[in-house]
């Protein structure tokens, strides 16, 4: 099943009156449960794919399909419940909101889509399991390591258990050792739920473990390999 489908796709900005041309003609898709990274240097246009195809942004031109539904025929209020039940999300400044307890901060997603609290409750301790967290649920960020508050971040992205996972620069602010053990857990959920990931990112070691690779330049696609 197709995940992501990009024909064409071309995006604009204006910036000091002038336009930029973030994405030219981009064709591109993802099947599901790929583990896939796009790469490329600083204004190359992978941050703006990534939330094209997280309906964060509206694209100029071409048309983009996510999760089977043309999201440049939709309207904010449908791209917005697009992104609540189909789309889970993670930063490099990992977007936690300091006030919530930990469980309160991966629990969010589902009281905002009416999941009985009973539900919550189960399926917070699963995901807090999943990630390694088991007696952290009470802490707040300010009291975590930057690893432990990415792993929260993964857990509220998957708690939903979302179609499509989009990590934007992931492992930026961790040392490599961290970035590889959240890495290690991110394909683990890869593998055991079949969620689809798409990275977008300057780390090697990121590149190393997507199992495809796509690399842009000046907004459009340079390379594209599946790796063995």
């Amino acid at each position: 099943m197709t995940v992501v489908k990009a024909e064409n796709v071309t995006k604009d900005y204006g910036l000091n009156g002038q336009t930029v041309h973030a994405l030219r003609g981009v064709n591109l898709s993802f099947q599901a449960g790929e583990f896939a990274a796009i790469a490329g240097p600083s204004g190359s246009g992978k941050s703006t794919f990534l939330h094209l195809a997280g309906c964060l942004d509206t694209l100029t031109g071409g048309t983009l399909q996510v999760g089977g539904s043309d999201a440049g025929k939709m309207s904010r209020k449908q791209l917005a419940m697009l992104r609540r039940h189909s789309i889970g999300f993670i930063f490099q400044a990992y977007n936690l909101i300091p006030v919530l307890s930990v469980e309160e901060n991966i629990s969010f997603p589902l009281s905002l889509l009416g999941v009985p609290q009973k539900e919550i409750k189960e399926r917070t301790a699963q995901v807090l399991h999943d990630v390694g967290l088991e007696g952290m649920q009470k802490r707040r960020p300010r009291e975590m390591s930057g690893g432990q508050q990415q792993r929260v971040a993964i857990a509220r992205a998957l708690v939903k258990k979302p179609a499509l996972i989009l990590a934007d620069e992931p492992t930026a602010n961790l040392d490599s050792t961290i970035g590889r053990e959240i890495l290690e857990l991110m394909l683990a959920m890869n593998k055991s739920a079949g969620t689809t990931f798409i990275f977008s990112t300057h780390d090697e070691m990121v590149m190393d473990y997507a199992r495809r690779l796509v690399h842009l330049r000046d907004g459009q696609i340079e390379s594209d390999e599946e790796k063995a």
